[in-house]
């Protein structure tokens, strides 16, 4: 293996690596998955995988579970982990607008703001058409919804910490610096640092765009899918995140 400090930043800073940095923390939302997933039974199916923070958490309890993400070294680092651990995980780089399975799923979920990047109301719509396709009759399918405003009153507010992970040596901070309402998105925006053992650093500045989309409006595009609307769930905030609303809808039978 290649000495840690001869390693460049950008070997480091992959995009599972910052994947890992921003979302891996996060668990106020896995014991809702938890419940549904022990409810429904597997497969589960699970949209914008990412490196498996879910998947992997699910796999661990005797569940399968089958991930998608339209990046590719992200899906590629889930199935690696779950392979490793020998857990019932894989994941197909795959977009979920478009999937081609061949299979259905008792549940299928969306963790964290994944159906807020889909692109607006054609890309839920096509969404939704899609895993209408995955789901047996009756499955439930399961968004999670995060409006950044949601958080405490500015007067109120904390300065955000940075979230950290030390990867060889090396260690990579992202820290929210900014977020702004662009009317149709929620923009926000990380300065990503990475330091190398020997101490030098490199920055840059990234945005994710969240696109608006209300708990209401998302439940009607599902019923004129198709779908039945069922009771929605909470996902409660904590100290660095904010919470979510979970869209809770039924495949039809």
């Amino acid at each position: 293996m290649t000495a840690s400090g001869s390693r460049s930043a950008a070997e480091v800073a992959t995009a599972a690596a910052w994947h890992d940095v921003e979302c891996g923390s996060y668990s106020a939302d896995l014991p809702l998955w938890r419940e549904l997933a022990t409810a429904r039974g597997g497969p589960v199916l699970d949209v914008g995988c990412g490196t498996g923070r879910v998947a992997l958490d699910l796999a661990a309890r005797g569940l399968e579970v089958v991930g998608v993400d339209p990046d590719e070294p992200l899906a590629a680092a889930l199935t690696a982990r779950a392979r490793a651990a020998g857990l019932p995980a894989r994941a197909h780089p795959a977009d979920g607008r478009a999937l081609a399975l061949g299979r259905r799923f008792p549940l299928c979920l969306l963790a964290m703001q994944v159906a807020q990047l889909v692109g607006g109301p054609a890309g839920r719509a096509a969404l939704l058409r899609s895993l209408a396709d995955h789901l047996e009759p009756g499955g439930l399918l399961a968004i999670a919804l995060a409006d950044p405003f949601e958080a405490v009153p500015p007067g109120e507010a904390r300065p955000p910490l940075p979230d950290v992970l030390e990867i060889d040596g090396w260690v990579l901070s992202s820290t929210p610096v900014a977020v702004r309402d662009e009317g149709d998105a929620i923009a926000v925006d990380r300065v990503r640092e990475a330091v190398s053992p020997t101490g030098e650093l490199t920055d840059e500045l990234s945005t994710v765009e969240l696109e608006n989309c209300a708990p209401a409006t998302l439940e009607d595009e599902g019923r004129a899918a198709g779908y039945t609307v069922l009771d929605r769930r909470a996902v409660p905030a904590t100290d660095d995140y904010v919470g979510s609303t979970v869209v809770m809808l039924e495949a039809p039978r």
